[in-house]
């Protein structure tokens, strides 16, 4: 039995996030149909972290076990030659041991979030970014978000359905840049509860447009209460970008 690592790619617009589900086509089921047509054995495709619907990957990592006779380089061949249909693509392929996993193994996670602040509407990143049709203060916006970094009761940036066991996590890094119309929100912990990075974009938002001064952001984030956040921004600006084993 051989454990393969891979490093995937994908556009989460057609697909109702990671996981498997009945109610629409998720990334999993694809990885899963795709190694089945590559050697006939059924298995379940682990990631790193579970994206929902309409978020993307540019450096998801994943893996699983087959019992076939193989290599890298042949594995990652097949699996795009199976993918073709869909936008998912294998960029890279490791065999690794038996102690590698997925998800346990990580020690951190990296994500950006992209928003287009301009008056046009967005045609090219259409479903790519979040598009903000006023000016963002992004100098505003990154000096709001050095008050995440560290350990904290992140209850304000919570999702009611977070399945996580508390609201205590630890932000290692967050920054705020701005190119031309473009900022982008970089995050990087351990783990992040559910929505959470895109409730740090939404919250944050309200500060760059000066809805919010930056106590203001700092009230609601010590209120550790969802209902005096800012909104939970779309999913369509979120990638996962890094996983650092």
């Amino acid at each position: 039995m051989q454990r393969y690592k891979l490093l995937i790619e994908y556009d989460g617009s057609g697909f109702v996030g990671w996981q498997r589900q009945i109610n629409g086509l998720g990334v999993q089921q694809c990885m899963e149909e795709a190694v089945q047509k590559f050697c006939g054995e059924d298995v379940t495709v682990f990631s790193a972290g579970r994206t929902d619907t309409g978020v993307h990957a540019l450096g998801q990592v994943a893996h699983f076990d087959i019992e076939k006779d193989s290599d890298a380089n042949t594995v990652r061949r097949a699996l795009n030659h199976h993918l073709k249909d869909v936008a998912i693509s294998i960029l890279s392929t490791d065999e690794v041991d038996q102690e590698f996993h997925s998800r346990f193994s990580a020690q951190q996670r990296a994500y950006v979030y992209r928003i287009i602040s301009r008056r046009a509407p967005l045609t090219v990143d259409r479903g790519r970014a979040w598009w903000i049709p006023v000016e963002l203060d992004a100098t505003a916006m990154h000096e709001a978000s050095q008050l995440l970094l560290g350990k904290h009761d992140f209850s304000t940036f919570r999702a009611a359905e977070c399945q996580a066991d508390g609201p205590l996590k630890t932000l290692d890094a967050i920054r705020v840049e701005k190119d031309g119309n473009e900022i982008s929100i970089h995050v990087r912990a351990k783990s992040f509860l559910y929505h959470q990075v895109r409730n740090f974009a939404g919250s944050l938002k309200n500060v760059g447009e000066g809805r919010w001064t930056i106590d203001e952001f700092k009230a609601a984030f010590e209120a550790a209460d969802r209902t005096k956040g800012g909104p939970t921004a779309p999913p369509e600006g979120l990638y996962f970008v890094e996983v650092v084993y």
